[in-house]
C-alpha cells in the first residue's frame, strides 16, 4: 500500500480537501491529511511559521509510519511540502503542488496580508466571515488571521525556499498553476521549476485559484497520473 498525504492551504482546513481525498482513495493509495496548528479549531502553541506546519507534517509522517509516500500540497500546504523535503531528502516519494506562491518578497506579503483583515472581511465579504467562524471557530477565526499575516510578513522578509534550498530537493515535483489564477503566475511557478532537480510545471486551463472552484475530478486524474508514472 503507498500513502498520499494532503496538506492543506492557509486559513484553510483539511476539510477543503476532502472531495479530492475521496477520489484519490483506492486500493492503490491510502491517503491522509489532517490540519496544521491554528486551523480547523486546532489550537496553536506557539506562532505560525513554515517551520512549525513541517515539523508537524514530519510528526505525522513519522507517527503514522508512511513509508511509499507521495504529497500534495494545496498552496500554501505547497510550500510546506518544498521545504519539508528540502530539509529530509529522500522522506517524499513524489510531491505535486497546486497554486503555490515560492517567490515572496516584503512587497508580495504586504498585498497578501491586506486580504487578511477580518474587519474589512466582516464588512466586504459576511459569507466569508462566516465561513471562517464556522470552519475555524467564532473564538479563533480572527486570531487565526493576524498570525497567518504575521507569518507571512515573516516569510517575506526571509523567504525559505531560496535557491540553494531548492536545489537540495531530489524528489520529482510537479508545480500546478491555474492560468487564471490571480495570486500566483505561471511565469514565476515556471522559474521555480527549473531551480529543481526534478521539477516540472503543469498550467491548468480555465483554472482559478480557490481550490473549491477546481475541477477535482481534472485534478486528482493528473495527481494520480504524475503518482504513478503514467503522463497524461
Amino acid at each position: 500500500m503507498q500513502h498520499i498525504l494532503l496538506l492543506h492551504g492557509a486559513i484553510g482546513s483539511a476539510e477543503q480537501l476532502h472531495p479530492l481525498r475521496e477520489r484519490l482513495a483506492s486500493s492503490l493509495y491510502h491517503v491522509h491529511s489532517f490540519n496544521f496548528s491554528g486551523h480547523g479549531g486546532k489550537p496553536v502553541s506557539r506562532p505560525l511559521s513554515m517551520e512549525l506546519f513541517a515539523e508537524e507534517t514530519f510528526a505525522y509522517i513519522k507517527s503514522h509510519a508512511l513509508n511509499n509516500l507521495h504529497v500534495f500540497g494545496y498552496s500554501m500546504g505547497g510550500y510546506v511540502a518544498m521545504y519539508l523535503s528540502s530539509v529530509y531528502p529522500g522522506l517524499i516519494g513524489k510531491i505535486v503542488t497546486l497554486g503555490t506562491k515560492y517567490q515572496w518578497s516584503p512587497e508580495t506579503a504586504a498585498r497578501e496580508v491586506k486580504m487578511l483583515r477580518p474587519e474589512i472581511i466582516e464588512e466586504k465579504v459576511p459569507a466569508f466571515a462566516a465561513a471562517l467562524a464556522k470552519k475555524h471557530g467564532n473564538n479563533n477565526w480572527k486570531p487565526l488571521l493576524a498570525a497567518t499575516a504575521a507569518m507571512l510578513l515573516q516569510l517575506g522578509d526571509s523567504p525559505l525556499l531560496n535557491t540553494a534550498r531548492l536545489q537540495k530537493i531530489s524528489s520529482e515535483v510537479l508545480l500546478m498553476i491555474g492560468e487564471k489564477d490571480n495570486m500566483v503566475s505561471p511565469e514565476e511557478t515556471t522559474a521555480t521549476a527549473q531551480q529543481l532537480q526534478k521539477g516540472s510545471v503543469q498550467i491548468l486551463t480555465n483554472t482559478a485559484h480557490p481550490i473549491e472552484q477546481v475541477d477535482i475530478n481534472m485534478l486528482s486524474e493528473k495527481i494520480l497520473s504524475f503518482f504513478s508514472g503514467v503522463s497524461v
